[in-house]
């Protein structure tokens, strides 16, 4: 796995979001900065923790100017389920082949209770409007993901 850090260019992409509709990386970032967060698995506990969290600091991410990507490999349908359970206002995308996960590096070996399987480590990164990632986060709990992205936006 060869992550992607600060200072390295994020890899432009286009995915499809819970509505199916195709959302571009470097279309948003004409916005504003985005942060892309990488997500292992959409309504598990863990990732739903980590969906509302940012759910709840949208106010704070909208007065940054940030849009919100969250990436994992389920099909659309399951990221509709995942938006309209938990009342998510932001991007969920479907990368079910990995692509983008890969090429960020954050698809490799993972270890759960002894069984060893390839899937996506949670990381998080920020892109700045310029496409660099100004901010690679890999160090935060799930309950305060929001916490730290808002302490990395300053």
């Amino acid at each position: 796995m060869n992550t992607l850090k600060a200072g390295d260019k994020a890899p432009h992409f286009t995915l499809p979001n819970q509505n199916g509709e195709m959302i571009s990386l470097a279309e948003c970032l004409k916005n504003g900065p985005v942060l892309v967060y990488f997500y292992p698995k959409a309504l598990t506990p863990g990732c739903t923790d980590q969906a509302c969290g940012l759910r709840d600091s949208k106010p704070q991410l909208d007065a940054k100017g940030v849009t919100v990507f969250g990436i994992s490999p389920d099909p659309v349908a399951k990221l509709k389920k995942f938006e309209e359970k938990h009342g998510l206002n932001f991007h969920l995308l479907s990368d079910e082949d990995h692509a983008v996960a890969d090429a960020f590096g954050v698809w490799g070996e993972k270890k759960f209770m002894g069984k060893v399987y390839d899937g996506i480590h949670r990381l998080s990164f920020i892109v700045g409007t310029d496409g660099t990632i100004t901010q690679d986060l890999t160090k935060f709990k799930t309950k305060t993901h929001h916490e730290t992205v808002l302490e990395a936006l300053g």
